[in-house]
């Protein structure tokens, strides 16, 4: 039994990683704008699925509880696919928060190492956005530099 939970363990890494090279390649084309508005409804995700039951299904439907894992990924993978920048933004939302809690207590190591990830990414997304609204903060108000 050990041996065939490690290999789905196994096996979803490898898809989780395989769909965050995606969500790179798609991080690093967006534009200021869209990476504010990213940040925020990440951020939203991720307090809405810490506010879940569980939130590593967050967003799987009810009766899919008992699954290894949920359909979040999934769902957000397949909204990065529309032509909509709102729905592309709110897909990578809910994959980086669905992503995060589903890895976050793994005892895999890359599984923990996709967590970090992760956290490096919400981290970086925060931050740009803090460091965005302090320097728009001085451009308004020169008096305070």
């Amino acid at each position: 039994m050990r041996m065939l939970t490690r290999l789905i363990a196994l096996t979803r890494g490898v898809q989780l990683r395989r769909q965050f090279k995606e969500i790179e390649k798609v991080l690093e084309q967006l534009n200021p704008t869209a990476t504010r508005q990213l940040a925020a409804l990440a951020m939203r995700e991720y307090s809405n699925a810490t506010k879940s039951e569980y939130p590593h299904l967050y967003s799987t439907p009810p009766d899919e509880k008992y699954a290894p894992w949920g359909t979040g990924t999934a769902i957000g993978m397949e909204r990065m696919k529309s032509d909509s920048l709102q729905v592309r933004l709110r897909g990578l939302a809910l994959w980086l928060a669905v992503s995060y809690h589903e890895t976050k207590d793994s005892p895999y190591a890359d599984q923990q190492e996709l967590h970090r990830q992760v956290m490096r990414t919400l981290r970086t997304l925060r931050e740009s956005v803090q460091a965005k609204d302090v320097s728009q903060y001085f451009a308004d108000h020169p008096q305070a530099a």
